[in-house]
């Protein structure tokens, strides 16, 4: 009972790729006792397959949650995005009856999150004849479990688990979570979450993380969604291709992601308007309800966002609904329009690439991450004067398609090195949410450049059993 080994905590995730974040942790005392906690529990998205359960789609993987909810003490939400929250509901669905912590950015925009998925889900499951993965009962049930922490206010969850979010420039409410284990006579385990993390944000006055934290010896768990690339590499070409395009005389289609990746678009066209290089009699438009609501959060005061950044949309800006997109579908003056969904598969932008990606002219410009097996992916690999599939019609590509990965808000490999190098007592580092390649390029630039005792890849194919002073061993999930 004595030993280093009688206290560690079992660290298991379902994340292979890029979605479907939840990291399960079995903490295993002294006493014999043991705690589960959640860290996420985020929706599959796309055509993304489980690393060893060949021939699963994502539809099949939302089903198959990996442990049992019942037996979950907590759960801990490292921010609003559906790939780390769409599966609460099905959490608490399944028996899940703890509390839901969160920070307060987050615990305001989570209906809106959830309850989008919802509808959404319910929909795709109506078109296929199944039964919808949740229903608004089941968000309701996460909504009242959900509680909200301030940022860097330590509160103990339990007589041996205590919690601390610190801020995360990757989305408003999004967080850095501090975990510690304490068992008496024992040292602390202490693992940090670092989510989809980013160091700046142009909506939030970000403080450091303190010099205590990084003075812990710690195991942290880090992103790998840019670990391929680094800063330098970035293609920032949004605003040049916009203004050209406008100068020519087209219009401007640019899908986005409701939440921040919009409302910093919506900044930058007003700088430009600001600085005089975009026209305010040139109209903007934005489409699509989801985002209209985040929009309006940012604007109501009811956000952390700071002051200087509360008034931020442009001139001549119209919020499009369904009584008026027709006028602005195939109105052929001069405009931007801003649309959801990012990628292009849902949304408005399913009724607006269509129109123009067959007019001269026009320029349909993608604003983060496209995936292969979306619309904004296969137009990517479509050449001019080609012919693209788009819901059912097959239409000829006449139009400029562009992408950029400047809005991002995933920090970049020598980012990413850059943080975890002011870090004192680095133990082990997992290395998780990113393509394989993206893992593999990351973990090998830590094991050279930031030298911590271990490092390991950190998806579903293995358990790692760590403690106070990092990985006791690894074994296969295959047989658990």
């Amino acid at each position: 009972m004595g030993t280093k080994e009688s206290f560690y905590v079992d660290m298991s995730t379902s994340c292979s790729n890029v979605t479907g974040s939840a990291h399960l942790e079995n903490v295993r005392f002294p006493n014999a006792t043991n705690t589960k906690f959640l860290v996420d529990c985020g929706l599959h998205q796309g055509k993304e397959e489980c690393s060893f359960i060949h021939g699963k789609t994502a539809d099949d993987l939302n089903q198959m949650l990996f442990f049992n909810p019942e037996g979950i003490s907590f759960t801990l939400v490292t921010h609003n995005h559906v790939d780390h929250t769409g599966r609460l509901p099905l959490l608490t669905k399944r028996g899940f009856k703890g509390n839901i912590y969160m920070t307060e950015d987050t615990r305001v925009l989570l209906p809106l999150a959830l309850n989008d998925s919802q509808k959404v889900l319910r929909d795709v499951a109506k078109r296929n004849n199944k039964k919808p993965l949740y229903i608004d009962t089941d968000v309701e049930n996460v909504l009242r479990k959900a509680q909200a922490c301030k940022m860097e206010e330590t509160k103990q969850i339990d007589d041996h688990i205590r919690v601390t979010y610190f801020n995360n420039g990757h989305l408003i409410g999004a967080a850095i979570i501090l975990v510690q284990i304490s068992y008496p006579e024992k040292e602390d385990i202490n693992l940090l979450f670092l989510g989809d993390y980013n160091y700046k944000n142009i909506f939030l006055d970000l403080a450091e993380l303190p010099q205590w934290v990084k003075d812990l010896r710690l195991i942290v768990v880090t992103e790998s969604t840019y670990g391929y690339m680094d800063s330098s590499e970035i293609n920032n070409c949004f605003e040049e291709n916009i203004l050209s395009c406008l100068h020519d005389g087209g219009t401007v289609v640019a899908p986005v992601f409701s939440l921040g990746r919009a409302q910093e678009i919506l900044y930058v066209l007003k700088e430009l308007q600001t600085l005089k290089e975009l026209d305010r009699s040139i109209p903007v438009y934005l489409d699509g309800k989801l985002c209209f609501n985040y929009t309006s959060l940012f604007t109501s005061g009811k956000l952390n966002i700071k002051p200087s950044m509360i008034d931020f949309l442009p001139d001549n800006l119209t919020f499009v609904d369904k009584t008026t997109r027709d006028k602005v579908l195939h109105g052929k003056e001069q405009k931007i329009i801003l649309t959801t969904s990012g990628m292009g598969n849902y949304g408005p932008a399913q009724l607006y690439i269509p129109e123009y990606i067959r007019r001269p002219g026009s320029m349909i410009h993608f604003t983060g991450y496209t995936a292969p097996d979306t619309l904004g992916g296969r137009l990517k690999n479509t050449p001019l004067g080609g012919t693209v599939q788009v819901g059912g019609l097959v239409v000829e590509k006449n139009c400029l398609v562009e992408y950029t990965n400047q809005f991002s808000a995933h920090a970049k490999a020598d980012e990413l090195i850059r943080f975890l190098k002011e870090f004192k007592r680095l133990e082990l580092v997992l290395v998780t949410h990113g393509e394989e390649k993206s893992k593999e390029m990351l973990a090998n630039r830590i094991v050279k450049e930031v030298k911590p005792k271990a490092v390991g890849i950190f998806d579903s194919r293995y358990l790692f059993r760590v403690n106070a002073y990092g990985l006791v061993k690894t074994m296969s999930t295959k047989y658990l």
